[in-house]
């Protein structure tokens, strides 16, 4: 389980995703919120957190890492489906948080490319744990 650190971290990385091109568009606010409401962290401190991002802490375990990279896809999938933004843009910075989170180049260069075969690119769960499980093994 993840402490309260971590937790503050994995919402301050997806608030900083977000705001790669400046703005929080509405949408993507209560998409946000609602991950803070889901990781128990109280409205005050995810504020706090959209002025004052913390630092980047590694996630230990994989199964971490491979949701936190499964919300960063929605997240972008929010974003374009709304109007957000240049399309390579986010798929770049996406890439580059898996990497940084220490995923496989080719499990993330697979999750995006399957992506697009999907309704409203949104990559099953199962489909996602099954790209990284081959990978990882």
């Amino acid at each position: 389980m993840i402490n309260r650190a971590q937790k503050l971290h994995l919402l301050s990385e997806m608030i900083a995703f977000a705001k790669h091109d400046k703005d929080i568009k509405n949408i993507e606010y209560n998409f946000l919120l609602g991950v803070a409401k889901q990781l128990e962290i109280e409205r005050e401190d995810f504020e706090y957190l959209i002025k004052n991002p913390i630092n980047y802490t590694h996630l230990k375990s994989h199964s971490e890492r491979i949701v936190q990279f499964h919300r960063l896809v929605l997240l972008m999938n929010i974003e374009q489906e709304h109007g957000g933004g240049n399309n390579s843009k986010g798929v770049i910075k996406l890439y580059n948080f898996g990497l940084r989170m220490g995923l496989s180049h080719e499990s993330i260069t697979k999750v995006l490319y399957l992506m697009e075969s999907f309704p409203n690119k949104i990559v099953p769960p199962d489909v996602l744990i099954d790209i990284f499980k081959t990978q990882y093994n």
